[in-house]
């Protein structure tokens, strides 16, 4: 019924919101006669947050149309390589007439980027995928708001997950490394452990950014919700059927509208000051600063249904019953075992400032995969980043993307043993995990 009442809500809002806009414009449009009114500024700037505030935000657009490679400026087309119910794997294909750029492109390393199916949209990752363009062919999921999804398609649980990623893997190839942010490093880490079980070629590098490995490891606000709250509680309390207006209709689902007012709750302070600051622009006529608040808005507020088994599994698998850490999680009858993993090379980040996945939580994968070597293991603290600016952001771009970027090549290519270490790759913590020697970078790499 909630859902229901809140789409009426919204279909309510909707001319509202494009008075609101319109008449912001009619007091800001230098031929208007009412531009020219003394409180004409203010009038539109409150006009313009009211629209913002009462509109309805649609999924938004990556909009890469191009990238840098060796200095030399190329095309990029967004392309779907697989498609499935639940997700989309594109690929951001790479153009260009110059040869030099050409010849390096075909040689870069492959990634998959993982995005989460936590709230928001893969889009979110947008800066993490710019910066990956300028050295490597990109792939991403792209997944799909439950509410869009027919009925007919059937349910998705975390099993399903699971195993899309292990197609994903399969389609591209085993040359690939592995890219997951936050929730997905727990399903990443099943699919490939399942891969290494079965004999199947796994990822040549793993890096997994800001995830709740392990959730018991200082615990966050969103890890103390999740574990102290009952199973049913979640079920009872946060679970709806689809409208009929949707492809979806009668879908369970954890609406995005909720969970956007659990994002917005967290930080409410934070928020309106926002608001507020984006108002003062408006006024001042700081047309770059209240862009980049459009901007951001734009994509935080564009929130996705979540299907409702996948959910509650992830909650109960993840933060209630600890089956990753505690070796009794079964993905389709299969007993999921980090340790089979050998010939993969990981990288664990962790923000010190993150408020979502505490400290640890990621760096524990590297307690469960103690089959891979010690000299191929890495963790690195991102000093003064919280979760977003791991992977969004200045300090994404300054200080993690080197790290990653060196990262993976030195495990690309036939010779993965005689490529040399990123040079600022480094365990910050107490007990810092053994680094491999130095030795000259191979110049084999593999074609794709």
């Amino acid at each position: 019924m909630l859902y229901q009442l809140y789409e009426s809500q919204r279909a309510l809002m909707a001319p509202f919101s494009e008075f609101a806009s319109a008449a912001s414009k009619l007091y800001d449009h230098p031929l208007s006669p009412f531009a020219h009114s003394p409180l004409a500024q203010r009038i539109s700037a409150a006009l313009d947050l009211l629209h913002r505030l009462a509109k309805d935000y649609e999924k938004p657009q990556f909009e890469i149309t191009s990238a840098t490679v060796n200095g030399v400026e190329v095309a990029v087309q967004e392309r779907v390589a697989l498609h499935k119910p639940f997700c989309r794997l594109l690929r951001f294909k790479r153009f260009s007439d110059d040869l030099q750029a050409l010849t390096a492109m075909k040689g870069q390393p492959t990634v998959l980027v993982v995005a989460p199916l936590s709230g928001h949209h893969s889009t979110l990752l947008r800066d993490t995928v710019r910066a990956l363009l300028h050295d490597h062919k990109v792939y991403i999921t792209d997944w799909t708001d439950a509410r869009m999804v027919p009925a007919e398609a059937g349910a998705f649980h975390l099993d399903d997950y699971v195993a899309y990623v292990q197609d994903f893997i399969r389609h591209i190839g085993p040359d690939v490394h592995v890219i997951s942010v936050c929730q997905p490093t727990v399903p990443v880490l099943a699919a490939v452990s399942l891969l290494a079980s079965r004999g199947e070629a796994t990822p040549r590098t793993m890096t997994m950014m800001g995830g709740p490995i392990d959730a018991r490891r200082s615990p966050t606000a969103v890890n103390n919700l999740a574990m102290n709250k009952r199973h049913e509680w979640f079920e009872n309390n946060v679970i709806y059927r689809v409208p009929p207006n949707y492809p979806g209709a009668g879908r369970r689902v954890y609406p995005g509208f909720l969970q956007h007012t659990g994002f917005v709750a967290m930080n409410p302070d934070r928020h309106l000051s926002s608001h507020y600051d984006y108002f003062l622009d408006l006024i001042r006529g700081d047309e770059d600063s209240a862009e980049a608040h459009r901007k951001f808005y734009d994509e935080y507020n564009a929130v996705l249904d979540m299907p409702a088994d996948y959910y509650l599994e992830t909650i109960k698998t993840v933060f209630q019953d600890f089956a990753l850490v505690n070796g009794t999680w079964v993905v389709n009858g299969e007993l999921v075992r980090p340790q089979d993993i050998t010939s993969s090379a990981l990288l664990t980040i962790e923000g010190e400032l993150d408020d979502i996945s505490g400290a640890g939580q990621t760096r524990a994968a590297h307690d469960l995969c103690t089959g891979i070597p010690k000299e191929r293991q890495f963790h690195y603290d991102v000093e003064g980043a919280g979760h977003y600016g791991i992977f969004s952001g200045r300090r994404w771009r300054e200080k993690v993307y080197p790290q990653v970027r060196d990262f993976i090549a030195r495990y690309d290519g036939d010779a993965p043993a005689q490529a040399q270490q990123p040079a600022a790759i480094a365990d910050t913590s107490a007990e810092p995990l053994p680094a491999p020697t130095r030795s000259k970078r191979s110049t084999t790499k593999a074609g794709a």
